[in-house]
């Protein structure tokens, strides 16, 4: 795809975020009371925002002007961070973290699959570099430490030379052994064939009967397998069954990813051309326009002092640098503005005098009834009130952004015309605006400075004055003083480590196994379906098990979108701990790797087994956590929440626990630690479906028409992700993956396997959903729904009992 096409592509999503945004203001604007049209609204603006997110990622990703790819990372994380707050609002309007979207994707024309939030690639690649070095740093410390052990499949065992004569001789007789009978067997087929020509004797003869024969033979095979092709194009036709080559990359797709390579070599060398001619073309306007630009100054500012001699008779004040100077009187105003601007402030002056002594009298005055007028309110009234009040949306820290960043694009590139820029590099009329603005700001400070001594000898000169320092506003830096820093003294934590570089608390870290090396997964290997039920479940009053991407895509919102962009993490709702609660077996700690290999985040393992014995005693574990956040269960229950606390929006710091038997724990202290708690389900039938196909094409194996997926996955319900990898490379061994040619793969062969194997009964998964019920979040779900029904019934009995007094 040419950089035009994803020009393109980038007017066109910026168009759909512009209406987009005129619709939400629009939306903001008009009163809200009922809850399904309210949710129905933010559900809407989730799935566009998703989209517009999908669609700006990959322009981002892929579009090579260094000043565009500016404004696009601004209304990137804008969106990114709206898709949160939507999220937030939807968590509290309908007290669940999962939500269901059919019947708004049916209107919208959507598949389930364009709602997954993806993954910045720029999270990354903007890193790659540091990740790289911090690897290798990892690699060394664990190589010096004798951590990183050899992988046992590649082991090599050493043998005494006996044994090993043994092993060969025992090889090479089963070797010649192989060739005898061989030779045995083709020995055999030629008496066989010798004994027929004796039977048949002149029926061989007859050329034309053995012709007829050969025919016969050859049609059936070629029909047979005729009909057999023509049934699977109709498997395929009807979308039973994957085309061939389904899964083999084509010649074109290899072909765009290297142009998708190209593409980002591309990137660099103009981010770098960008980066020097920032640099170079403020020192050529420097040269020649900074002189001009300190004359203008200058006189602008003499003039002032003129004007204001003549209107006032005395000189102004001068600004001082902390309240910025000159800049503060001239921010795009001419001088005569300026002169306007201090006579109706001298007007203001007056009348806020007037004002404040009105004030003085009236407060003066004894009020009387302020104690009649104040009500106790009861808590049934309360209720009352919350209930009549209509649904306010909570204010968004992104729309603003988002807002700005279209504005500039209308301004400056929604008619821009660039047939001069076709390689799509650095403009340099853009970079020129913007440091004549950082010039002129740097030489005004100069000019401030000369205009300060120039007023004063004005003064001296003419009115024959000293001038008097003005008075430090309050609020001022003057003012705070020793104060401040005072209070900034007491509140500073003690450096236990202020002696020790970060290297060495690093390799500290990583020789007591704190800081591990996280494995090399994806969050697209968590494999898994849609619940294409949610909605019909939920109208029936069945509360369903999310499904394995819905936890996914929960991964990707709270812990991957803050983690990996600074600004989402700043400005949207902070998600400082999280906890992935499940059976065991359906990949919880993988979430956890995932989230660290997506974003390039450090990994410390806190949980109770690897602390224990390590750090011991109060100071021990002060020092332990000291280390793990100045780098970057029971024993820690009470000190987590207090960390918590400290942790501010900009420590991109996220504390993810994960337990299979929640509740053999105290409720309350896992909920303070833990902001989310999210419960990961066993796979249903869809994701198992899905999961047994992958998994079986990863080890080695080949789908064919004897191995029924759909019986294997209806056969294994209850079992989790990772008994189905565990079975799949027992079964597929390397010998068996040779015989798949003349021995296709069976589902009798993986059931076989899992019989030895405990699934998740449905007792066990009632005792996680029971668990769930009892935390903040699961309280308020149920207590919705109960208040939701009562509700209902009350207004039917209300409408009937107004009916019957009409009759």
């Amino acid at each position: 795809m040419s950089n035009l096409m994803y020009n393109t592509m980038w007017h066109q999503t910026q168009e759909a975020l512009n209406s987009l945004l005129d619709k939400e203001f629009q939306k903001m604007t008009e009163p809200q009371g009922n809850k399904v049209l309210v949710f129905q609204m933010l559900a809407t603006f989730y799935i566009k925002y998703v989209q517009i997110f999908r669609s700006m990622e990959n322009v981002y990703d892929q579009i090579v002007h260094p000043q565009k790819r500016m404004l696009i990372r601004k209304v990137l994380d804008g969106v990114m961070g709206r898709i949160l707050e939507l999220k937030n609002e939807m968590v509290e309007l309908e007290m669940t973290e999962f939500h269901y979207f059919d019947d708004i994707l049916q209107d919208l024309k959507l598949s389930p699959q364009q709602l997954d939030v993806p993954i910045p690639r720029y999270f990354l690649k903007e890193r790659l570099e540091v990740i790289k070095g911090r690897e290798k740093i990892l690699a060394k410390i664990l190589a010096e430490c004798g951590l990183n052990l050899p992988d046992m499949k590649y082991a090599v065992k050493s043998i005494a030379l006996e044994e090993a004569v043994k092993l060969i001789q025992i090889a090479e007789r089963a070797r010649q052994g192989r060739l005898r009978a061989l030779f045995m067997k083709q020995i055999f087929l030629q008496e066989c064939r010798a004994k027929e020509m004796k039977l048949l004797g002149q029926k061989l003869s007859d050329t034309s009967l053995a012709a007829l024969q050969i025919q016969k033979v050859w049609r059936g095979f070629y029909q047979c397998k005729k009909t057999v092709k023509e049934r699977e194009d109709e498997m395929v036709f009807l979308g039973m069954k994957p085309p061939p080559l389904f899964n083999e990359v084509s010649d074109a797709i290899v072909q765009s990813e290297q142009v998708k390579n190209l593409r980002n070599e591309v990137q660099l060398k103009h981010e770098q051309n960008y980066q020097e001619a920032l640099v170079n073309i403020k020192e050529d306007l420097r040269m020649m326009e900074g002189p001009d630009i300190k004359e203008h100054l200058q006189d602008q500012i003499r003039q002032w002092f003129i004007e204001c001699r003549n209107l006032t008779g005395t000189f102004p004040d001068y600004p001082n640098e902390e309240d910025g100077g000159s800049a503060v009187i001239f921010s795009n105003k001419t001088p005569e503005q300026v002169i306007e601007d201090v006579i109706a402030a001298q007007e203001e002056e007056e009348k806020l005098k007037k004002k404040k002594k009105k004030k003085e009298e009236k407060e003066s005055k004894p009020k009387k009834g302020k104690k009649e007028k104040e009500k106790k309110v009861t808590p049934k009234e309360k209720a009352v009130k919350e209930e009549d009040e209509e649904w306010k949306m909570s204010p968004s820290l992104f729309l603003q952004l988002m807002e700005e960043g279209n504005s500039i694009y209308k301004d400056m590139w929604m008619n821009k015309d660039e047939s001069w820029n076709f390689p799509q590099d650095y403009d340099p009329e853009l970079i020129k605006e913007e440091k004549r603005k950082e010039l002129e700001m740097e030489i005004r400070i100069q000019v401030d400075e000369l205009m300060r001594q120039e007023l004063k000898n004005l003064k001296l000169a003419v009115n024959k004055e000293m001038e008097i320092p003005p008075r430090p506003m309050k609020g001022t830096k003057q003012n705070k003083g020793k104060k401040g820093r005072k209070g900034k003294r007491g509140k500073k934590e003690k450096d236990l480590t202020a002696d020790r570089t970060i290297e060495s608390l690093y390799q500290e870290l990583v020789e007591e196994g704190l800081l591990i090396q996280p494995l090399k997964v994806n969050l697209s290997d968590y494999i898994g379906e849609y619940s294409y039920l949610g909605t019909t479940l939920r109208q029936v009053a069945i509360e369903p098990m999310p499904s394995l991407l819905d936890v996914r895509q929960l991964i990707t919102l709270y812990g991957i979108l803050p983690l990996g962009s600074a600004e989402v993490h700043e400005r949207a709702p902070l998600v400082k701990s999280l906890l992935l609660a499940g059976p065991s077996g359906v990949g919880k700690k993988m979430l956890v790797h995932a989230i660290c290999t997506e974003t390039g985040a450090n990994l410390f393992n806190l949980s109770a087994s690897n602390i224990a014995g390590k750090y011991p005693g109060k100071t021990g574990l002060q020092m332990m956590i000291h280390l793990v956040f100045k780098l970057e269960p029971k024993r820690l229950k009470r000190h987590l929440p207090k960390l918590l606390k400290l942790l501010k929006p900009d420590d991109r710091i996220l504390i993810v626990g994960t337990t299979h038997r929640p509740f053999d724990a105290e409720l309350q202290p896992f909920c303070k630690v833990y902001q989310k708690i999210i419960l990961v389900p066993r796979p249903d039938y869809a994701s198992r479906y899905v999961l047994w196909k992958q998994i079986i094409l990863r080890n080695g194996g080949e789908l064919t028409n004897a191995l029924n997926i759909s019986c294997l996955s209806k056969v294994t319900d209850g079992f989790t992700q990772g008994q189905i990898v565990q079975v799949v490379k027992e079964v597929l061994t390397e010998r068996r993956i040779r015989q798949q040619a003349h021995k296709p793969l069976t589902a009798i062969e993986f059931i076989t396997m899992m019989t030895n194997m405990n699934p998740v009964y449905r007792e066990e998964e009632e005792n996680f959903k029971t668990w769930y019920a009892k935390t903040p979040l699961g309280k308020k779900r149920v207590l919705s729904l109960t208040v939701g029904g009562n509700k209902e019934k009350e207004k039917d009995k209300g409408k009937k009992g107004k009916r019957g007094k009409k009759k």
